[in-house]
């Protein structure tokens, strides 16, 4: 299995609530020592059970009769299905068996990075796997104290994180013969809590694009599902899983969220293991939940996080203990009150460009559920202010991340301050090597490698060469770069910042643009290492496609990121309970001719390094 240890960590800070559920609490267990090995990189060994923590925990969930009845099982929400689990009310074998009969009917052939005729949301499933991992999971919730959290609920995993058992092939059948002989943390910490794995859902190849054609959205498959992450996000809204797993480097969870109106939280760089996963940008890499309601999210990144040093030294980062993670939406007519949320007005969009302020550029429908949103921010008590933002195309604000500075190396060649960082990184982890070395092992797939990639051995030895000293300039950069943004929400007196990630209707997966308004700096986050989390908040009134706001601030402020978004969703959840209408899919013999391999534009792109081309 191709994997990757990240080696470079950044500065850390804390912030936000301190109530809710931490990871020693979901899981109920204290530190970890080392233990199995994924492509020998250490996990943590599995927790032990403390049945009081898991107590405490479900006394912050509603009572089983306080629990709407919904029309389907699979239209439950984590939280709620927790607690029907543990009261017997349903088996996660009946749901499980719910998930599956919908992906046998909806989901379309397995194994196509195309147009497969359905969702195409999962590309592999372990059916056998996943029934037998529920029947254990109803044996475990038969004895009181023993069951985890997440124990019986079904999940879907990106196509490039590990699953014992299963190919990984990020996107592309280039990695055919891609075998995991181990979980990545990530899905290990799942099955911790008895979570059951249905297995792989699509991403987009070699996780490139942002748009993504190879899933159907789930609100209309004629449309882009978002990427790269594309499958996770059609998944969870389509109910064919309860959540999923998303990888992103710049865009990768919040793009296909967004796209799909899903709740997700792309966590800051560190606070989960990215060990056992097939990297893109080390340093930028990050995995997070995709669900239905932030407060599902919530508990399944609770149960995720943690540190995982030997395999993902970033992982220490993170204060630890982390501050609680919020399941509960607070009191009161006015839970955001004291809470300053600010609207930059340099976060560009690409309809606009640079100078346009991003709400100028949106759509009709777009702009109405902005506005209304704000207003409904405001009615719960928080202070929503425009404010400038950082301006990264000015040079002095950003010497880091879109900067036309080059580096010297002692070559006589230059390098630009993000490939300073990036390209040792992959280096440090052997990246390049690990792909020369898999297209050696399987020579059939060495073409297709060799498309992608280019000159492997030449890309790792100019990595190589590129000395300590000019790495940590492109370091101290990024610092500054941190630092700048820090200080313009500390001026503006700002906890946190609002943003549409998608500012129109997205276009169709075949023909016309796929996303005519974005986020032009959509990877900005992860050059930061900061959070974001993205949910709904209305639908336009033409395709009735979502449309969702997203919430970002400083490293490790997920709990108040988090606390806001609920104290929303629980005044607010028409948006994150409505349900797509099951899509009635053309005839196998119908279905348009797709290429095997997404074509992406540079802007487009989830590598850093390849969209800063396009940027100079």
């Amino acid at each position: 299995m191709l994997d990757r240890a990240h080696a470079t960590a950044t500065p850390s800070t804390a912030d936000g609530p301190r109530s809710g559920v931490s990871r020693r609490s979901l899981l109920g267990g204290g530190a970890a020592a080392a233990g199995a090995t994924v492509a020998g990189l250490v996990l943590a060994e599995p927790a032990v059970a403390a049945p009081t923590e898991t107590q405490d925990l479900l006394k912050q969930l509603p009572p089983v009769g306080q629990i709407p009845k919904r029309a389907r099982i699979v239209d439950y929400e984590i939280a709620e299905l927790i607690v029907l689990l543990r009261a017997k009310r349903l088996t996660s074998v009946e749901l499980t068996e719910a998930y599956l009969d919908r992906i046998d009917t909806l989901n379309g052939p397995f194994e196509v990075y195309g147009d497969n005729g359905g969702y195409n949301a999962f590309v592999r499933i372990d059916r056998a796997g996943a029934l037998a991992q529920a029947r254990e999971a109803d044996k475990l919730l038969r004895r009181p104290g023993k069951a985890g959290a997440l124990c019986g609920i079904p999940f879907g995993i990106k196509d490039s994180v590990a699953v014992k058992g299963l190919e990984a092939k990020n996107g592309t059948h280039a990695y055919s013969g891609n075998m995991s002989h181990r979980d990545a943390t990530v899905v290990a910490r799942l099955r911790e809590q008895g979570a059951v794995i249905i297995g792989h859902t699509v991403a987009s190849a070699f996780s490139g694009s942002i748009a993504g054609t190879f899933a159907g959205n789930a609100w209309n498959p004629r449309f882009v599902p978002g990427g790269s992450s594309q499958g996770s996000g059609v998944a969870t809204s389509a109910r064919l899983a309860a959540a999923t797993i998303g990888e992103e480097t710049g865009g990768s969870i919040i793009m296909p969220a967004a796209a799909n109106g899903a709740s997700a939280i792309k966590p800051s760089l560190g606070l989960v293991s990215t060990a056992g996963v097939m990297p893109l940008s080390p340093g930028y890499d990050v995995l997070g939940p995709i669900a239905r309601s932030v407060r599902d999210a919530s508990l399944v990144l609770a149960a995720v996080l943690g540190p995982d040093p030997a395999p993902d030294p970033l992982t220490l980062a993170a204060p630890q203990p982390f501050p609680a993670l919020p399941i509960k939406a607070r009191s009161g007519q006015r839970p955001l009150a004291g809470t300053t949320i600010g609207i930059p007005q340099t976060d560009w969009m690409t309809r606009g460009g640079t100078g346009t302020p991003p709400a100028e550029t949106y759509d009709a429908d777009h702009r109405a559920a902005f506005e209304r949103f704000k207003a409904e921010l405001v009615a719960l008590g928080a202070t929503v202010k425009e404010f400038p933002g950082l301006d990264v195309t000015v040079a002095e604000n950003d010497p880091y991340f879109r900067t036309s500075d080059r580096l010297p190396l002692p070559n006589g060649t230059v390098v630009s301050p993000a490939s300073a960082v990036l390209s040792p990184n992959r280096y440090e982890i052997r990246y390049w090597q690990a792909v020369e070395a898999f297209a050696t092992a399987h020579p059939a797939n060495a073409a297709a490698l060799t498309r992608q990639f280019g000159n492997l051995a030449q890309a790792a030895a100019n990595a190589g060469a590129i000395p300590a000293s000019v790495r940590d300039e492109g370091e101290r950069r990024r610092r500054t770069l941190q630092a700048n943004y820090q200080r313009a929400l500390d001026e503006a007196g700002v906890d946190f910042m609002l943003v549409l990630p998608i500012g129109g209707q997205i276009g169709p997966r075949f023909g016309g643009t796929q996303l005519p308004n974005y986020r032009t700096f959509f990877q900005l986050p992860n050059a930061l290492t900061w959070p974001m989390v993205t949910f709904p908040i209305g639908y336009d009134s033409t395709e009735g496609l979502p449309v969702n706001a997203a919430f970002w601030g400083p490293r490790f402020s997920e709990p108040a990121l988090v606390q806001a978004a609920l104290d929303y969703q629980d005044r607010h959840p028409e948006h994150h309970r409505a349900a797509p209408v099951d899509p009635v899919f053309p005839p196998a013999q119908a279905r348009r001719s797709a290429p095997a391999e997404e074509t992406v534009p540079p802007e487009l792109s989830n590598d850093p390094l390849v969209a800063e081309e396009a940027w100079s």
